[in-house]
């Protein structure tokens, strides 16, 4: 397969450069075994195309994340093989160091609030969130850390590194401007994972069960939410640290990179499926490799593009999809985490219902 016409439409976080970075290495895993394709990408941190611009023959545009209203094939993002901004690894490395970093405090010893480091400035929801930090005059079980990226950076990230951050019993997840990928690292630290409802999801995130792989937590009434999910959590430790180790589990063993590989290859067959033209090399383009890339980035965007650079091709062809849910299944599942959510909600209004004034 060659990518003969990849457009890539980007914002200032994204680069036809970063953002092709995992797509020549699936090539280089599975030489001649996927068909020639013209795709279009979009890097934004958003979905582009909209449900109410398209009543019919919508865009076929690829994406990191969708949402309820929008349209799009949602495909692997490109931290898999490293964010070299943020100093982050390639995937597979970041996670053997989150697995190891999760051996240091066993759940019970750690730290019995819920954590939260970021950006707060990029979204409502985050400086939301932010009113939920102790003060004097509250207490909302939530520990929350506003994180100077540009210190950071003139620091060398030491005081920002994913693995150190596995520290507390709770963790919360919170999107930015739209998706962000600090789920997957959030969830692997076998913390229960304090997820504030979001309104875009990624090519995995749906696949998770409230109260299996982590708590929910309404985007209106976080800090009641937060405080109630801590306490429930320390008041029934080993249903909360089943809970964390299971949405740790669930990413362990879902994200591996043979699989984020498969899940790549099978989503541009099955769009090959449904071009209607043969794709042809525009005038003037040039041919991309893993190396020229490399040697086009300097600094950690190179170290992690070598570090994460397929050697070989496989010696099989990926696992094997499941069949997609039918319209009624796909409707039954999301209804069941629908109940769920409801369940945990009804929990928390008896909870405030009982709590003394003074305890509020």
């Amino acid at each position: 397969m060659n990518l003969q016409t990849l457009h890539v439409q980007s914002t200032s976080g994204g680069s036809t450069t970063i953002s092709g970075r995992g797509r020549v290495q699936l090539l280089r895993l599975y030489p001649g075994k996927l068909p020639d394709l013209d795709v279009m990408f979009w890097c934004g941190d958003k979905p582009k195309v909209l449900k109410h611009d398209h009543a019919t023959s919508p865009p076929a545009l690829f994406q990191y994340c969708g949402r309820q209203d929008s349209l799009g094939i949602i495909f692997p993002d490109w931290s898999f093989w490293g964010w070299g901004e943020l100093s982050i690894e390639p995937w597979k490395n970041m996670l053997a160091r989150l697995i190891e970093s999760n051996k240091k405090i066993k759940w019970k010893s750690r730290v019995p609030y819920a954590y939260w480091k970021g950006n707060p400035a990029v979204s409502t929801n985050r400086e939301e969130l932010m009113m939920c930090n102790v003060s004097d005059k509250h207490e909302w079980n939530a520990r929350l850390y506003s994180q100077n990226w540009f210190k950071e950076k003139m620091q060398g990230f030491k005081d920002s590194k994913l693995e150190d951050q596995c520290t507390h019993r709770y963790k919360i997840y919170v999107e930015g401007r739209g998706w962000s990928v600090s789920n997957k690292y959030i969830l692997s630290c076998d913390s229960m994972t304090l997820l504030i409802k979001p309104r875009y999801y990624d090519f995995y995130m749906r696949s998770m069960v409230p109260m299996q792989h982590y708590w929910p937590i309404s985007s209106k009434n976080k800090c009641r939410d937060i405080k109630f999910a801590v306490e429930w959590g320390n008041s029934h430790p080993d249903k909360a640290q089943a809970i964390g180790k299971a949405g740790s589990r669930f990413i362990q063993e879902n994200l591996k990179m043979e699989n984020i590989y498969a899940y790549m290859y099978h989503s541009l067959r099955e769009y090959a499926n449904l071009l209607k033209f043969k794709p042809e090399i525009p005038e003037g383009r040039a041919e991309i490799c893993p190396e020229l890339i490399a040697s086009q980035e300097g600094g950690l965007w190179r170290k992690f593009m070598l570090g994460s650079m397929v050697k070989s091709p496989s010696n099989t062809l990926p696992c094997t999809m499941p069949s997609p849910l039918d319209p009624s299944a796909l409707k039954a599942l999301f209804e069941r985490n629908e109940n769920i959510t409801t369940q945990v909600t009804m929990w928390e209004q008896e909870y405030w219902e009982n709590l003394p004034p003074d305890h509020h």
